[in-house]
């Protein structure tokens, strides 16, 4: 085979399948046929808005970067006993020389080349090419779409690492949308005793419970700061101001702010509580040696991804994928199989 399809994004909400060669992989390299891509909200902003903050899509793009497959090629020094090879695909591939990743901090990599950020092509198509240390073998108890899905999960090791999420700590999730639901089931892995959900959407709180949150919050219904709770860690998902500043608001003395979701550039803070009860707050930029740990979580149980998948698409229908939770209130994770 030398040609295959690909989900190419060539303007605001304009989705094409096009036919490009499949790629060959350079020296230290795997080809990976796809066979899962989950849909993350960042796939969704680009298609109806064309960007993410600094980040402009100015030429015709891939999206997906939530992926698993097989290899089924090697480049140049790559172990051929590696073809066959179920994989997850980590998306961001660093320069491994600068200062950051010597740190082992490549997710802060300057010269990071991460799927469906511009200028980068992502993985909705059916082979990609990827740095071989960056394709982590799975095992057979991980389904195709956990093995994609490993990437949001990523997302929620990181934010619990972030926050220092151990036994017995007291957790405020904001957000109960794949990246909540998948950090609600690490801060129960980690040790945490108490974990609130908070969200507007009903059918996601039930999720959230069903799934390890020892309470939800409708805050809708009720505010966060009359919900009678003092977090020791807020894991903040939403990207919501409003959110933001009442997790703050509700947090312990010496409590960890984690902001997680994408929100407004503004955001006002409440110094005065963040000050006097001496509140760390910090972000977090994608992750950073995370996959073996959600491979464990993942395979021994503990976590369930597959839990999230409200919907399985062909790549011929990714524009129907990418707006599926626009559409539907009962869907929460859409996952494309390009070999469909």
């Amino acid at each position: 085979m030398t040609t295959m399809q690909a989900a190419v994004l060539r303007g605001i909400q304009q989705l094409a399948i096009e036919e490009r060669p499949v790629p060959e992989p350079a020296p230290g390299e795997v080809l990976v046929r796809i066979t899962a891509v989950g849909v993350c909200g960042s796939d969704v902003h680009y298609y109806q808005h064309g960007r993410i903050g600094d980040f402009v899509v100015e030429q015709p793009m891939v999206l997906g970067h939530e992926s698993g497959g097989v290899i089924v090629g090697v480049g140049a020094g790559v172990d051929a006993s590696r073809v066959g090879q179920r994989v997850s695909v980590e998306p961001g591939v660093p320069d491994l020389t600068c200062a950051e990743c010597l740190a082992g901090r490549y997710n802060l990599c300057p010269d990071m080349r991460f799927f469906a950020t511009p200028p980068y092509d992502g993985s909705l198509a059916e082979f990609v090419t990827v740095h071989a240390a960056f394709a982590h073998p799975v095992p057979d108890t991980i389904s195709d779409d956990a093995a994609a899905l490993l990437e949001p999960l990523s997302v929620g090791v990181w934010a619990n690492r972030k926050g220092q999420v151990s036994a017995g700590s007291r957790v405020l999730i904001t957000g109960a949308g794949p990246i909540g639901l998948v950090a609600t089931q690490c801060a129960r892995a980690f040790g945490a005793t108490e974990i609130v959900v908070a969200d507007l959407n009903p059918h996601r709180l039930k999720l959230a419970a069903d799934l390890g949150a020892t309470a939800t919050v409708n805050v809708g219904d009720t505010s966060l700061r009359d919900a009678g709770f003092e977090p020791t860690v807020l894991l903040e998902c939403s990207g919501h101001p409003g959110a933001t500043g009442d997790g703050i608001r509700t947090l312990a003395r010496a409590g960890r702010a984690v902001l997680v979701g994408m929100g407004d550039d503004g955001l006002p803070l409440p110094l005065t509580h963040i000050q006097s009860r001496e509140i760390e707050i910090t972000g977090t930029f994608r992750y950073a040696n995370t996959w073996p740990t959600a491979i464990a979580l993942a395979a021994s149980g503990r976590v369930d991804v597959d839990a999230l998948v409200t919907g399985h698409f062909a790549l011929a229908d990714s524009e129907a994928a990418l707006l599926a939770a626009e559409r539907d209130p009962l869907a929460v994770k859409s996952v494309i199989n390009p070999q469909r």
